[in-house]
């Protein structure tokens, strides 16, 4: 009788081949044509001519390709010429049919005595096992993919993009199908990058906002030609000659936009996060630290990649140099700046904070401090003051303005706190100080 690894079919159909993706992607099976549904011997004409054609049919309608895990034969049953295909568990799978994808209405599994279509969270998990823990190498859910942001990318930098380049790279995995890297470059990415803009330095009121789609290499674009909008240049004298400088510097943009681009955790499902203010752009990354690696080591220039082919597909692109000077290069760009950039990390994200070069030296110098504070509400409406016009405010910010020790700067920033006039975020060299809304 039918079972969980036995289906009987009087004559060939097509619907042979949602037994075929059940049995490949459960625990195997047989497949019999020419035996009825009570078991009975009918046997079929042109025995020969049958298995060929569900040998083309398998090959044609199924992928990736299971044809080295099926056998078709003709068996002699009580005289009569049977079909026999025997189908065994795939190492690829999920095995699914051309015309439907990876998808529950293309994706079939064996309970019992039937072919039934697989759960999205079983296809994942079929996916997972034979993938790996690598997002980028598991094979993409959507195997419709274009790629012509990708391939006019590659024309500008002179390289070609056949097949051939696309299996190097890993776009198309050793099964031939596009796997998670292809989606990510292709003009389907699901993946975006939210940015908004926002009045003044707290996220209370949007001034704009949009979200970028398509392939990475075309979010990457717009984002970086969004950002340099607000990039303003200002003008300075000294003497007879004019020195225009910009809020930010190219190259922390540049860099901190690709860390957030190349560097993320793409098996979560959020937005990668570029907020702009008058005083500052935040970068927001999901996904932590590589494990092994802590927040010295980056800092350092160590760098292990989650993304290792991304990586490579932007190396070759000309888009990153060399893995791991990206924070370093940050760094470097603000060397001569009194504001430095701002790195956050926790288990699942990653920020960096760039300030606005122009703004904090024009803001700061607006703060007339006296040459000697004494009062403890005077000290406090300079503190309030100097968090208003930066956004935040540091301890060294405090030593500074009122000319006190690191002690009693801790002190006051501790004793405000607790009066809940300011709220303290991050932790160590990170931490900071902002005004209690």
């Amino acid at each position: 009788m039918e079972n969980l690894t036995t289906e009987w079919k009087r004559e060939y159909t097509d619907d042979i081949k949602y037994a075929v993706v059940a049995f490949a992607n459960t625990n195997g099976g047989k497949i019999y044509v020419g035996i009825n549904d009570d078991g009975s011997i009918c046997g079929v004409e042109n025995a020969d001519a049958v298995a060929l054609r569900v040998t083309n049919m398998i090959r044609d309608s199924i992928r990736p390709d299971v044809t080295m895990f099926t056998e078709c034969t003709v068996e002699m049953r009580k005289e009569k010429p049977v079909i026999a295909v025997t189908v065994q568990r795939g190492t690829a799978r999920p095995y699914y049919l051309a015309g439907k994808g990876i998808r529950p209405e293309g994706v079939y599994i064996r309970q019992g005595g039937s072919s039934v279509p697989a759960s999205e969270t079983m296809i994942l998990n079929m996916i997972k096992e034979t993938s790996g823990d690598r997002y980028e190498d598991a094979r993409s859910i959507n195997q419709q993919l274009t790629f012509e942001k990708t391939e006019s990318y590659f024309a500008k930098c002179g390289l070609p993009f056949g097949d051939q380049q696309k299996r190097t790279l890993n776009i198309i995995g050793s099964d031939g199908t596009y796997t998670n890297l292809g989606m990510l470059l292709s003009d389907q990415c699901v993946h975006t990058v939210k940015m908004a803009v926002f009045d003044g330095s707290r996220k209370s009121v949007f001034r704009d906002r949009r979200e970028l789609t398509g392939s990475l290499l075309t979010q990457m674009e717009d984002a970086y030609s969004y950002m340099d909008q607000f990039n303003h240049i200002r003008a300075e004298f000294e003497g007879l000659n004019r020195i225009d400088r910009r809020d930010y510097p190219s190259e922390a943009l540049r860099e901190a936009l690709l860390n957030a681009i190349t560097h993320r955790d793409y098996s979560l499902s959020g937005s990668t996060l570029i907020s702009i203010f008058d005083d500052r752009i935040e970068f927001v990354t999901l996904g932590g630290l590589v494990r092994g690696l802590t927040f010295d080591d980056i800092m350092l220039g160590v760098s292990a990649l989650r993304n290792q082919n991304l990586a490579n597909v932007f190396y070759r692109l000309k888009l990153i140099e060399a893995y791991g000077t990206g924070i370093l290069k940050i760094n470097e760009s603000y060397a001569d700046c009194t504001a430095k950039p701002q790195f956050e990390v926790t288990d699942n994200a990653f920020k960096i904070t760039l300030p606005n070069i122009n703004y904090t030296a024009e803001h700061r110098e607006t703060v007339i401090v006296p040459s000697k504070v004494t009062g403890k509400e005077e000290r406090q409406e300079i503190l309030l003051y100097l968090a208003e016009k930066q956004g935040y405010i540091v301890r060294k910010d405090v030593e500074s303005a009122l000319k006190v020790s690191q002690a009693t700067a801790i002190l006051i920033l501790r004793d405000m706190v607790e009066k809940g006039l300011l709220i303290r975020e991050g932790s160590g060299k990170q931490q900071k100080y902002r005004i209690a809304e």
